[in-house]
């Protein structure tokens, strides 16, 4: 499944595309969208950003456009008298200008007034989005120190949703690589210097694979990978996804574990149980 920063990236393009734009087509497939299409004709986009892993195409009479690609949707992009070539399902079609945004096989697709988007029932459970609010590493470290989160393993909680909005599997390993932490460590375990850190990385990296379509790792070290041969999608990370290479940092086998049932990439070297 994309994460925050792909998706913010996705909502990027669309900005491009329509945004500032008066839309003056609308298609919806689910008949409970279907009979608003027409209303949003004539109403301009005035903004499209995220949530976490939700795209929110926003519009100048306050409503807004939920949506969730969960695991096979995307959006295209194109003219209107040209649609893409695709098998998927169109879910959703929005035209302003000759451009098109469409949605293609998601389902979690809803139409909200911006006053109410905050009882959206995923919306309302989820931490402060890192690229689309105006999030500091000091918030952060506030957060990892609330009671609901400074007692969960990190290897756990920075997936959850609930801390902070748009984290996912390949950002959890990196940031717990460049934070030098192990999964099994927990906020309460930590030093004030070592939870600063980590929320210093959780910023920094997220950052760092929005503005680089997905690659996280040190521009040094993507050298060396790549001058052994390395593919991309292997030398786009430091730790993610590479078991059985050296750790970039000190030359020590990177491990693979199962964590939360999902993927996790670690060098055991650089990252120390606390109790061992």
């Amino acid at each position: 499944m994309p994460e925050g920063p792909e998706i913010r990236r996705a909502a990027d393009r669309i900005q491009q595309q329509i945004g500032g734009r008066v839309i003056d087509y609308a298609w919806f497939a689910f008949p409970a969208l279907a009979d608003q299409a027409t209303s949003l004709i004539g109403i301009q986009v005035t903004r499209v950003d995220t949530w976490g892993k939700a795209m929110l195409i926003r519009f100048a009479d306050q409503r807004v456009l939920y949506s969730h690609n969960q695991l096979y949707g995307v959006w295209k992009l194109h003219r209107d008298d040209q649609p893409p070539a695709t098998s998927r399902v169109l879910r959703v079609r929005l035209g302003a200008e000759g451009r098109c945004a469409s949605l293609y096989s998601a389902s979690d697709i809803s139409l909200w007034q911006e006053e109410h988007l905050a009882q959206h029932p995923f919306l309302s459970r989820l931490g402060p989005d890192l690229l689309s609010h105006d999030v500091t590493a000091e918030d952060v470290y506030q957060r990892l120190m609330l009671n609901r989160f400074h007692k969960r393993r990190l290897g756990t909680l920075l997936l959850d949703q609930g801390l902070v909005a748009g984290l996912g599997n390949y950002l959890r390993s990196e940031i717990l690589f460049f934070a030098q932490l192990p999964a099994d460590a927990r906020p309460v375990d930590l030093t004030h210097a070592q939870l600063r850190v980590l929320a210093h990385c959780i910023i920094e990296t997220t950052h760092c694979a929005y503005h680089n379509a997905g690659v996280t790792n040190r521009d040094v070290w993507i050298e060396e990978a790549k001058a052994a041969g390395e593919p991309r999608r292997q030398w786009r990370f430091a730790v993610f996804d590479r078991a059985g290479l050296e750790c970039h940092r000190c030359g020590a086998l990177v491990e693979r574990a199962m964590v939360s049932g999902r993927r996790l990439y670690r060098c055991l070297v650089c990252q120390p149980s606390l109790t061992s």
